[in-house]
């Protein structure tokens, strides 16, 4: 019952606050009829309490919505947790460094990038080697174990401390910016940073480190003097008398210079030295204590000019550095892209050695020999300064206490350029000369007299190239005047020199076997290939471009070679050699690249690379490194008519199939293809040719019609294999043709003329035919080799007559598959219209069954609305049948209380007069009105509960 009672109460109030709503005289005196407004917050106060009782009363009715809601709001707060949870740890905080060293190794490891800590301890050493890296860097990986062992060796004397400056807590990474990893920084005491940026190899860096750590060379005697000036690096030596103080004045800036050189030069390729010797130092031209000398081989050595410029350390190292002569470059390429050799090779032709190094080593007898040929070679005046550095080179005793200053120019005696006593040498004449119709070989003498004297190979000393050059220009400009002496015997005549008035020249000229030339010089000269003997009547001989002199000195290496030709060699010629050396040990690679064989048992290589002349020559791998062989070839490439052949690069041979329609021709096997006894057709290609590979079908149609036995048909990758310079072309794609026993008289295929396969046909058979070759006047074809060719020829026509009638079988059948192709064709064509008309239908059908499925997205989206506005409407309705109900019961409770008060005024009437009834009630007339203080009856309570719990039930 109290339940119930709550329930009504309940309602009794939303009643009044639906009366308040209205202003139904809820406000004014009792028994008023006039309406009252109520104020705007009340309203909605009541507007938010029926909200409520109507959200309690659904929930009270469906619990499952309840239920819904607050699992759905459950949903959104932990999706909204989540998410501001993501955006606040995108970031994942670096994992903690670890040490980049071992703990048992002997370099200190800041691996945290304790920078202030290293400054530290640097102050308190006097050498200091700082080791930059980061952890994940692949060089400092493998630089790791390098400096590791150069520690091991120094660690003693020098503090190795390794910083990890990629760490971004660390003070490293906040105050050093590197752009590359690892960094190498040496400290002597307060000077540095000095940086290394040689290899990363234990050897160099510990050679770097000893160099900081002594920047001066102690030279106590004359002995080590002259090591010190014959070196091939330049030197720099200072004078300083220490017997009046323990530090002379100007040491200290001397010594802060030398490790200036090394901060501006990391391979130190400057020397410093002391000389504490007032006997030593006069040697040098050093007075006074506190001067410096700058050695220089060929040029004026310098002393340090203290009038001029302050006497500081970095006004010594530039002018050092501005001053040095430098006599052997070493190099050192990083292994990335660089501009290094390229700008070396700009300033003419270089001269590579790679030689085995080791920076550590106390001596190197190699290195001194390469010296001493660079020395000869470039002492163009016969300086006795060098002279007396090659004496002690070659460890030839000399005066002590020799002077070292070089004499004035006029105590030099001026060498002569000619040789005044005869000599005779050999030289080969080209075939394209007019006398080398009828002779080979000329025998030369120079400084011979007019009456003349018949040469002799036995007591006759040989020329230098340099005279015999001036004596075949002489003997080209009186070369008529052996044209009407030419016989078989040999013909010797004296003629004048064109330079000298005083000077003839005598050549004695003969016609020896071709052969027995070339079988001296088998190595400079093209393969031979054994023919048959109807072959060789036909053949031609190869024909040489240039003359050369032949000096049999170079043909037996054990004949002892004076080496007065060689000295200054390279003031007498225009092809002047600059010697670079490289660590083969680090850069063998290069040399590999540059024609040295991969494996060797000792690395070791020479070439001479000339970019202007496009040509670069190899020292034979054969021959050993050494004085001797080094002198030769740069002599051989220092001549007029030099007998060095280009050294040519191409691809291996064996990654090709040998047994193929096409021959591929590299350039090893170029010779052995290109000599075949067959006509050869030789194409030039490339990878980068885009209209090359378009010629393959052809070529491979071509090789089936011709017969392999009698023709080849090759190609050559010029982009990846080098020819001489006579088989070169400047276009592709170029074909060439060589036919069959006149392998002088190739043809180039014309380049108007479409490369097509009848005309290629027709230009085989047009240069093969013996009738359209152009003769030889002076080997005209026997009878013999006319039938040879006319049988080969008949050969090849009816070989090509029964190829033809193939192809005609083959054709007429092609014309039947292609008219079955052809209908196939058509089918197909009209298939593809039917398809393409279903397409179009399936198209229109398709945009049809869009649009209409767009106007029912509309219509959907009408209806939706239309329902969500029927049902807002509903719940109005819904809203307002409750008050009605409400209405309607407080109208029943009235009705049922009037009736009750007239039925007991009735019963009154009937006891009372009437009088006494209207003054009791004057207002009977009116609308019967409750009394607002006076509470409805138990039994009225009763009655509107229990027709409210039945108005629910119906609900």
């Amino acid at each position: 019952m109290s339940e119930c009672g709550d329930r009504g109460g309940g309602g009794s109030s939303s009643s009044s606050d639906d009366a308040e709503d209205e202003g139904g005289g809820g406000g004014g005196p009792a028994g008023s009829g006039s309406p009252s407004p109520a104020p705007a917050g009340a309203s909605s106060a009541g507007r938010l309490r029926r909200g409520l009782c109507g959200a309690s009363l659904m929930a009270l009715r469906r619990p499952e919505l309840l239920c819904g809601a607050v699992a759905l709001g459950c949903a959104l707060l932990l999706a909204f947790k989540f998410t501001c949870s993501r955006a606040k740890d995108v970031i994942i905080p670096a994992k903690p460094p670890v040490s980049f060293f071992s703990s048992r190794s002997p370099v200190l490891d800041l691996f945290q990038g304790q920078l202030d800590y290293a400054e530290h301890i640097r102050r308190d050493s006097e050498v200091v080697l700082l080791f930059f890296y980061a952890p994940w860097c692949g060089q400092s990986i493998a630089a790791r174990a390098e400096i590791e062992q150069a520690a091991s060796r120094l660690s003693d004397q020098v503090l190795f401390v390794a910083i990890n400056c990629w760490w971004n807590q660390g003070k490293c990474r906040k105050q050093k910016h590197f752009f590359y990893f690892p960094v190498i920084y040496l400290y002597h005491r307060s000077f540095g940073p000095i940086e290394y940026k040689g290899p990363m190899s234990a050897v160099y860096i510990e050679k770097f480190v000893r160099r900081v750590m002594k920047p001066l060379l102690y030279i106590p005697s004359q002995s080590e003097l002259l090591d010190f000036l014959s070196n091939y690096e330049p030197g720099v030596l200072g004078y300083f008398e220490f017997s009046g103080s323990p530090q002379p004045p100007g040491y200290l800036t001397f010594f802060t210079s030398a490790l200036h050189s090394l901060k501006k030069d990391y391979l130190g390729t400057v020397r410093f030295g002391v000389i504490t010797n007032k006997h030593l130092a006069k040697l040098v031209s050093l007075v006074h204590s506190g001067n410096v000398y700058l050695h220089r081989h060929f040029n004026t050595s310098l002393v340090f000019p203290k009038e001029v410029m302050n006497y500081t350390a970095e006004n010594i190292c530039k002018w050092a550095l501005e001053n040095r002569e430098t006599l052997l470059r070493w190099l050192q390429p990083h292994g990335g892209k660089s501009l290094l050799l390229n700008n070396e090779l700009k300033k003419g032709p270089a001269l590579f050695l790679f030689i085995p190094f080791n920076p550590l080593a106390e001596s190197h007898p190699l290195i001194d020999e390469i010296t001493e040929v660079a020395l000869e070679y470039n002492n163009c005046h016969g300086d006795q300064v060098v002279a007396r550095l090659l004496q002690h080179l070659r460890r030839v005793d000399a005066p002590a206490f020799q002077p070292l200053t070089p004499e004035t120019p006029a105590q030099r005696p001026e060498p002569p350029l000619i040789a005044a006593s005869p000599c005779c040498n050999t030289v080969v004449l080209p075939q394209w000369h007019s006398i080398s119709r009828t002779h080979n070989v000329c025998e030369l003498c120079v400084n011979q007299t007019a009456a003349g004297i018949k040469p002799s190979l036995v007591d006759m000393p040989q020329c230098s190239f340099f005279e015999m050059a001036a004596a075949l220009d002489s003997f080209y400009l009186k070369e008529q005047t052996f044209y009407h002496v030419a016989s078989d015997s040999i013909e010797c005549s004296n003629f004048l020199s064109s330079y000298s008035p005083f000077s003839y020249y005598t050549a004695c000229c003969r016609t020896i076997n071709r052969g027995f030339i070339d079988s001296e010089h088998n190595v400079l000269e093209t393969p031979a290939f054994a023919f048959s003997s109807l072959e060789k009547k036909c053949e031609v001989a190869p024909r040489s471009s240039v003359p050369h002199i032949e000096e049999n000195r170079y043909l037996f290496p054990e004949v002892d070679m004076n080496s007065t030709d060689f000295t200054g060699l390279s003031c007498r010629t225009n092809k002047t050699l600059n010697i670079y050396l490289l660590d083969s040990n680090l850069f063998w690679l290069y040399a590999e690249r540059l024609g040295a064989p991969s494996s060797t048992r000792v690395k070791e290589f020479a070439t001479i690379v000339d970019v202007k002349e496009e040509s670069h020559y190899i020292l034979d791998p054969r021959q050993a490194l050494m004085k001797f062989t080094l002198e030769s070839f740069i002599q051989n490439f220092s001549i007029l008519y030099s007998p060095l052949k280009r050294h040519l690069i191409g691809s291996d041979s064996a990654q090709f199939p040998s047994q193929h329609l096409i021959t591929e021709v590299t350039t090893d096997i170029f010779w052995e293809v290109v000599l075949r006894k067959q006509d050869v057709l030789l194409l030039y290609y490339a990878q980068w040719c885009g209209f090359c590979p378009s010629l393959n079908h052809i070529f491979i149609q071509l090789a089936r019609l011709l017969p392999a036995d009698t023709f080849t048909v090759a190609r050559i990758d010029v982009a990846q294999n080098d020819l001489p310079w006579e088989f070169m072309v400047d276009r592709l794609p170029t074909i060439l043709f060589f036919p069959c026993n006149r392998k002088d008289l190739s043809v180039k295929y014309p380049e108007d003329l479409p490369i097509t396969l009848p005309n290629l046909l027709r230009f085989i058979l047009h240069h093969s035919d013996l009738a359209s070759a152009p003769q030889n006047s002076a080997d005209p074809p026997t009878k013999q080799c006319l039938q040879s060719e006319a049988v080969l020829q008949q050969g090849h026509i009816s070989h090509l007559e029964r190829e033809i009638q193939k192809l005609r079988v083959e054709i007429s059948t092609l014309h039947r598959v292609q008219v079955q192709v052809e209908a196939q064709l058509s089918s197909a064509r009209r298939d593809e219209h039917r398809l393409l008309r279903q397409k179009q239908t399936l198209e229109k059908q398709h945009r049809l069954l869009q649009l209409h499925s767009e106007q029912l997205q509309a219509l959907y989206e009408q209806k939706t609305g239309e329902l969500e506005e029927v049902a807002r409407k509903l719940q109005e309705l819904a809203d307002a049948s409750e008050n009605l109900l409400t209405e309607n019961t407080w109208l029943r409770i009235l009705v049922a209380t009037m009736e009750r008060k007239l039925e007991g005024r009735e019963g009154a009437g009937a006891l009372t007069p009437p009088a006494e009834v209207h003054s009791d009630h004057p207002e009977a007339s009116g609308a019967p009105q409750l009394p607002a203080s006076t509470p409805p009856p138990s039994n009225v309570s009763s009655t509107v509960a229990a027709e409210s719990s039945n108005e629910n039930r119906t609900d």
